[in-house]
């Protein structure tokens, strides 16, 4: 019997997630709630209900929460109370506290309860994890990260570091396997908002590994890169094109003295990876749907790691608003 799923919130993201619901196996996608009147009435040939409780009535297994955020609370709440599980857009929720109480809310009710940290389900990352837990790379000293680009209209309620660095954090933490341990941060304010609209940061992982993120909303191109340095050499992402390339570590020597005093590693060879591109929304839906079924959390983006990515933005936050030269 198939699930029924529905989507809370019809942004840009609300749209992308009736689009996969609609097509996918083993799901019965039912409509959408948004109290909206410019959104209209159907989606996807499905209803676009204005009233929450009209809409929760029509008895849903799970829903995708793709409201603003300042409305993932409240909403998550509505959720619990009807035993629905959810999946909701990241960031989870606008404060840490209010992370913590969707989390442990989630697990008293015994509800699944998913963030939608896309990044996580892009081929090129998945290939990525799968390889540093081969040994490709050895082990991991560096992570770098650059995502930036021009100001998304679709963002108001949170700063480029809850929109956009939020995915840094998720990656980092998940590819490594490990956690942040310290965190610093310079933020800027350049475009008149509220909230901040460049970041760059560092940190120290659990293990060890140092790194840094490059983030703003002030780029005229997009960029996407993650750049994961190990013992034995390198892996560069792209998660714009989910290209992931390999640079080896050299191991023919140098003749030339200065030059090999100078190195600290040589440049070997260099390999592209050939992957199946499977769009990413589609491979985080799949892993949810999975989820409800078998109860297994383990392919999702838990409502704890979630919580934590907040805590961390909010470190970050509050240490580049620290470091405010006025």
């Amino acid at each position: 019997m198939a699930l029924r799923a529905g989507v809370l919130g019809l942004g840009v993201m609300g749209r992308h997630h009736s689009r996969v619901l609609n097509n996918l196996d083993g799901v019965d996608f039912l409509g959408v709630y948004d109290p909206a009147d410019a959104v209209g009435s159907t989606i996807e040939g499905k209803p676009i209900v204005k009233d929450l409780d009209q809409f929760l009535d029509m008895g849903f297994d799970y829903c995708v929460v793709s409201a603003p955020t300042i409305f993932h609370l409240d909403i998550g709440k509505a959720l619990a109370e009807r035993g629905i599980h959810a999946l909701i857009e990241k960031p989870v929720a606008s404060t840490t506290a209010a992370a913590i109480e969707l989390r442990d809310l989630f697990a008293a009710s015994n509800l699944i309860g998913g963030v939608g940290h896309i990044e996580r389900y892009n081929p090129a990352l998945q290939s990525a994890r799968v390889r540093i837990e081969d040994g490709l790379i050895g082990d991991i000293y560096q992570i770098a990260t650059r995502r930036q680009g021009p100001f998304p209209g679709r963002i108001a309620d949170v700063g480029v570091i809850k929109d956009l660095a939020s995915h840094d954090i998720d990656l980092t933490a998940w590819v490594s396997q490990q956690q942040y341990v310290t965190v610093n941060a310079r933020t800027a304010h350049q475009s008149g908002r509220e909230h901040e609209d460049m970041l760059i940061a560092i940190g120290t992982l659990s293990k060890g590994t140092i790194a840094s993120h490059t983030v703003n909303w002030l780029t005229p191109f997009k960029e996407r890169t993650t750049v994961i340095t190990g013992s034995k050499g390198a892996l560069v992402v792209d998660t714009l094109t989910a290209d992931l390339t390999h640079f080896k570590n050299g191991v023919i020597g140098d003749s030339w003295s200065g030059v090999a005093a100078f190195r600290g590693v040589s440049e070997g060879d260099v390999t592209r990876f050939a992957l199946e591109k499977k769009e990413p929304l589609i491979a985080e839906h799949e892993a949810f749907r999975d989820a409800v079924l078998t109860r297994d959390t383990t392919s999702i983006v838990t409502l704890d790691e979630g919580t934590n990515v907040v805590r961390i933005a909010e470190e970050l936050a509050l240490d580049g608003l620290n470091h405010r030269i006025s």
